[in-house]
C-alpha cells in the first residue's frame, strides 16, 4: 500500500457547473464559453471546455487467426482488407504482427536479423507497404531472453533468443528505424526468469524515451503480463496499455463466453484508465469460428463500455458483410472511442446477474449504458438515470446497436434483454450538481485538502489546467493514501488557457485529500477540480472498532481467495463495500465476502458472488457481523496492525469483532 498523502489546506467553493459542451469522436477539443469573471487570483478558474486524449487504439492483430503462421504474405493481405472493407476508414488503423516473426537470430553487433524467405526486403518493407495503405504498423517482443513461441510453440518451432532484455534500448530503437508506431511486450520470458514485473516494464519504458531521443519516433507501449502485476496499479503514463488477464483465445481453443466475461470484469479498473491510458481485457474474438451475430455484438458491447483497445483478430480477407458490420457500427464505435477516454463502471444488480454499466461520456448530462444479462433466460433490465450522475428529469434514450431512438423517459428505463447478451444504449439527460474546488496557491501541482464526498464511491473528476507548451505533459495524481496515477495533459494553447481533462477516482465519505506532484520537466498549470458522484457505485467502508482500520484488499488484487486484511482507511475501491439487499457484501462490484466451506480455520475471502449462502452476512445494531452460522467477523489475534488477516470466529462481543459501516 502506498503511503497516506500530506494535508496542504487551499480554499473551497462549491458551485453546480452547467457544462453545454457537444459531444464528438475524436481528438476534437469540445468548447465553450469561459465563465465571464476569475474566481481566484489565478487567470481563467474553472473552465468546462472538454480536451479529447488519445482514444484506445484500434486495429487488427494477427494472433487469433494466423498464431505464429505469418509473413509478408499474409500481412499484406490484411493490411488490404482493413483499407478495401471499410474497416480502415471505421477507425481500425494499427496493424499489428503478433508472435512468430522472428526466429531469433542477431548478427556480432546484437541486430535483429529475419529471414528475409518470410519478410522480403526485411521488415521495414512491410513497415512502408502497411503505411502506403495509410495505416500504422505494430510489431511483437518479450520483457525476457525469449518470447512465448519458444516455451508455447503453436505452428513454428520454438525460436529461441526471441525476446528483448539485454537489448531494450537497441531493439527498441530498431523497431523505431524500421518505421513501427506500436510494440507489443510480452511476458513469457520474463515470467519464467521471475522478472518483477514494476520494475522491468518501467525499465522498457524509460528506454523507449532514449530510443526516441535518438530516433525521433516513439512507439505506443502495449504491456502484455496478463495482470498478473497489477499493472493497473502502476502502468498508466509508462504503458499506453496494458493487459489485465489472460488470452482470450488459445491455439485449438473455441470462443468461450466464460473467458469473455472473465477479461471483461478483469479489466474495469476506472481509476487506471483516462487521458489516454488503457486497460486492455486482450483482443477480439468477433468473426472466429464458434462466434454467432449475437455474441458478436455482445463481445462489441463490452469492450466498448470498457473503453477497451478494439484490434480485431478474425481474417478480414474473408469476413462476412454481417461481420464488417458488427466491427464498424459507428454508435458502438462512438461509445469505444468517446474522446474523454473514461471507462464504464458497473452501477447497479438488482437481481443477481442482471447488471447495468454507465459510462461518462463527453459533453454535458452524456452516458453510454450497457444493460447486461449474464443470466439463462430473458429478462428486463432497468437504468436509474440517478445511478448514473443524471438528476431523474426526463432524459432520451438511442439503441446504438439498431441506431434507433427508444423516446424520453422520466426517472429510469427498462427494456427486456436476452439471455447472456446486452442492449447497448446512449442517454441524454442533465448532469447532476457537483463541488468545485480552486487552487488558489501559486503551485502548479498544488494539493487540495478540502475534497468532501457525502458518500464513499467512485467520483467524476474534471481537472482544469493549462498547458502552454507542444506535447502533453505529465503530473501524478494521489487520492489519500491510495496509489499514484501518472495522467497526462494535452496542450491547450496558451499558458492562460485553460481546459479540462477527466479521470475517475475513489473518495471516502467526509475528508479527502488530492495531491499532485511533477513527473519530470515542465508540468501543466492545475487550477481547479470538479467533484461529482456517480451514485451506482456508493458503498461503504467497515472500520474495525478496536483497530480504526478499514477492511482492505490488498494492492487492489481480484484474485478469488484474497484473503481481506485490516489496513489504513484511503477510500480506495479495493475498501468500498456494497451491502445488497441479498445480504451480500460486495467489493469491486463483482467480488463477494466469502466464508470459505468447510475451512478449518475459519477463513474468509473475496469470491465471484454466485448467490451461495456462504456469502450472505448480517450486520447487527451491536457492530458485529455473522455469517449464516452464526460466527463473527474477526480481526484475527485480536490485532491491530496493518496487514491482520480476517476470520470468522465464536461471537465474543470483542471491540475486534465490531464494525462501523461508514
Amino acid at each position: 500500500m502506498s503511503r497516506s498523502a500530506a494535508r496542504s489546506w487551499t480554499r473551497h467553493i462549491t458551485v453546480q457547473v452547467l457544462a453545454a459542451v457537444l459531444a464528438v469522436v475524436g481528438l476534437a477539443t469540445l468548447d465553450r464559453p469561459e465563465p465571464s469573471a476569475p474566481l481566484s487570483a489565478e487567470p481563467a478558474a474553472v473552465s468546462t471546455h472538454q480536451m479529447g486524449v488519445t482514444p484506445p487504439p484500434m486495429g487488427w492483430a494477427s494472433w487469433n487467426s494466423f498464431f505464429s503462421s505469418i509473413d509478408r504474405n499474409v500481412i499484406k493481405q490484411q493490411a488490404d482488407a482493413l483499407a478495401s472493407s471499410g474497416m480502415a476508414a471505421a477507425g481500425y488503423k494499427y496493424v499489428n504482427l503478433d508472435d512468430g516473426w522472428w526466429q531469433g537470430q542477431r548478427d556480432a553487433s546484437g541486430n535483429i536479423v529475419v529471414d528475409e524467405n518470410l519478410w522480403p526486403g526485411g521488415m521495414k518493407a512491410i513497415a512502408d507497404y502497411i503505411h502506403s495503405k495509410g495505416l500504422k504498423a505494430g510489431i511483437y517482443t518479450d520483457a525476457g531472453k525469449n518470447g512465448c513461441g519458444y516455451y508455447h510453440p503453436t505452428t513454428r518451432p520454438k525460436a529461441p533468443n526471441t525476446g528483448m532484455e539485454g537489448h531494450y534500448q537497441q531493439d527498441l530503437e530498431t523497431f523505431q528505424r524500421w518505421g513501427f508506431d506500436y510494440v507489443k511486450i510480452d511476458f513469457c520470458g520474463g515470467r519464467e526468469e521471475r522478472l518483477d514485473q514494476e520494475t522491468t516494464y518501467k525499465q522498457i519504458a524509460a528506454a523507449n524515451e532514449a530510443a526516441s531521443a535518438v530516433t525521433g519516433r516513439k512507439l505506443v507501449l502495449s504491456f502484455c503480463e496478463w495482470g498478473s502485476g497489477l499493472p493497473w496499479n502502476w502502468a498508466p503514463g509508462y504503458g499506453d496499455l496494458w493487459r489485465t488477464s489472460v488470452d482470450i483465445l488459445q491455439k485449438d481453443e473455441a470462443p468461450q463466453l466464460t473467458k469473455m466475461y472473465y477479461n471483461f470484469d478483469e479489466a474495469l479498473q476506472p481509476a487506471a484508465q483516462h487521458t489516454g491510458y488503457y486497460n486492455d481485457p486482450d483482443m477480439l474474438m468477433v468473426g472466429l469460428n464458434g462466434m454467432t451475430a449475437a455474441r458478436n455484438r455482445l463481445h462489441m458491447s463490452l469492450w466498448s463500455i470498457a473503453g477497451a483497445p478494439l484490434l480485431a483478430g478474425n481474417n478480414v480477407a474473408t469476413m462476412s458483410a454481417e461481420t464488417r458490420d458488427i466491427l464498424t457500427n459507428p454508435e458502438v464505435l462512438a461509445v469505444n472511442q468517446d474522446p474523454r477516454g473514461l471507462q464504464g463502471v458497473k452501477v447497479a444488480e438488482d437481481t443477481r446477474g442482471l447488471q447495468v454499466y454507465g459510462k461518462v461520456l463527453s459533453g454535458t448530462g452524456k452516458r453510454a449504458v450497457m444493460l447486461f444479462n449474464r443470466t439463462g433466460s430473458a429478462a428486463d433490465i432497468t437504468v436509474r438515470w440517478a445511478d448514473l450522475g443524471l438528476t431523474p428529469d426526463s432524459a432520451t434514450v438511442r439503441n446504438a446497436w439498431t441506431r434507433t431512438d427508444a423516446g424520453s423517459f422520466a426517472t429510469s428505463y427498462t427494456t427486456s434483454v436476452p439471455a447472456n447478451d446486452a442492449v447497448l444504449l446512449t442517454v441524454s439527460g442533465t448532469e447532476a450538481s457537483g463541488s468545485t474546488y480552486e487552487d488558489t496557491t501559486t503551485a502548479t501541482a498544488p494539493t487540495f485538502s478540502d475534497i468532501t464526498a457525502s458518500t464513499a464511491g467512485t467520483k467524476l473528476v474534471d481537472i482544469t489546467y493549462a498547458n502552454g507548451g507542444s506535447t502533453a505533459r505529465k503530473a501524478t495524481i494521489q487520492v489519500n493514501g491510495q496509489y499514484k496515477y501518472v495522467v497526462a495533459f494535452p496542450p491547450t494553447g496558451s499558458a492562460t488557457t485553460y481546459r479540462t481533462v477527466s479521470l475517475l477516482a475513489h473518495l471516502a465519505k467526509g475528508a479527502n485529500t488530492v495531491r499532485f506532484a511533477a513527473v519530470s520537466g515542465s508540468t501543466p498549470d492545475i487550477d481547479a477540480l470538479r467533484v461529482q458522484g456517480i451514485p451506482g457505485t456508493d458503498g461503504a467502508v467497515l472500520v474495525g472498532a478496536a483497530s480504526h482500520r478499514c477492511v482492505d484488499i490488498d494492492k487492489n488484487t481480484h484474485i478469488n481467495g484474497t484473503e481481506p486484511q485490516l489496513w489504513d482507511c484511503s477510500g480506495g475501491r479495493n475498501q468500498t463495500f456494497q451491502q445488497t439487499s441479498r445480504g451480500e457484501l460486495v467489493v469491486y462490484g463483482d467480488k463477494c465476502l466469502d466464508a470459505v466451506d468447510d475451512s478449518e480455520d475459519d477463513k474468509v475471502v473475496i469470491w465471484d458472488c454466485h448467490g451461495g449462502t456462504n456469502q450472505k452476512w448480517t450486520v447487527h445494531a451491536d457492530g458485529t457481523i455473522t455469517d449464516l452460522n452464526g460466527k463473527c467477523l474477526d480481526a484475527s489475534g485480536a490485532a491491530t496492525a496493518n496487514g491482520t488477516r480476517l476470520i470468522r470466529w465464536q461471537c465474543k462481543g470483542q471491540a475486534n469483532q465490531k464494525w462501523t459501516l461508514s
